[in-house]
């Protein structure tokens, strides 16, 4: 497991104070052994929708595994603190929505129950698209640029200064919209 894999790290000690082998794990999480072993060795990309089934498996917080420590009182990021909260840059999306970076505008603080991020995301290119559906309700503002938002079966365009609000677990995907890079802000609230 690589130094800088934090993330990994922090799924193999909640799994290991559960008692729960990778298998165990997977099979709460409804996903392979492969997954949970390449997200521990730090060998995968993490993904929004697995990661969120892994941290209700586990009875925490998505922030849990994402938060590099924890400090109490509010959690203040100035603009010149943007690049310093980047480090959840490989937090990315399933391939076919294209590359979402996440930068996180909580990390620290600890019990809270939403997540807020701004996230850029870069086209994939790809054509067919995987839909995916987990508990909990998301909340999108357009900052820059075009994403779309799949949701069951409608398709919404979001452009700057609007916002979509919906129950995440319709299956739905975010990505890039007519092949231009975008940026929105994103806050996640997914019960334990």
């Amino acid at each position: 497991m690589a130094d800088d894999n934090k993330l990994g790290k922090k799924i193999v000690a909640l799994r290991e104070a559960h008692h729960l082998s990778q298998q165990d794990l997977a099979d709460r999480c409804e996903a392979d052994v492969e997954t949970i072993a390449g997200l521990e060795a730090g060998e995968l990309p993490p993904s929004l929708a697995p990661l969120i089934k892994i941290t209700r498996a586990l009875g925490v917080r998505l922030g849990t595994l994402m938060d590099d420590d924890e400090q109490h009182g509010p959690s203040y990021i100035d603009s010149t603190q943007m690049e310093e909260v980047t480090r959840l840059k490989s937090l990315e999306t399933n391939s076919d929505a294209g590359d979402l970076s996440y930068f996180s505008l909580a990390a620290g603080r600890p019990s809270r129950h939403m997540d807020p991020f701004i996230i850029t995301v870069k086209p994939s290119g790809e054509t067919t698209h995987k839909l995916t559906g987990h508990e909990g309700e998301e909340w999108l503002y357009g900052l820059e640029g075009e994403i779309e938002i799949e949701y069951g079966k409608e398709l919404y365009v979001l452009h700057p200064g609007e916002s979509i609000y919906y129950d995440s677990i319709v299956p739905h995907q975010v990505r890039a919209h007519d092949g231009q890079t975008a940026k929105f802000l994103a806050c996640v609230y997914t019960p334990i």
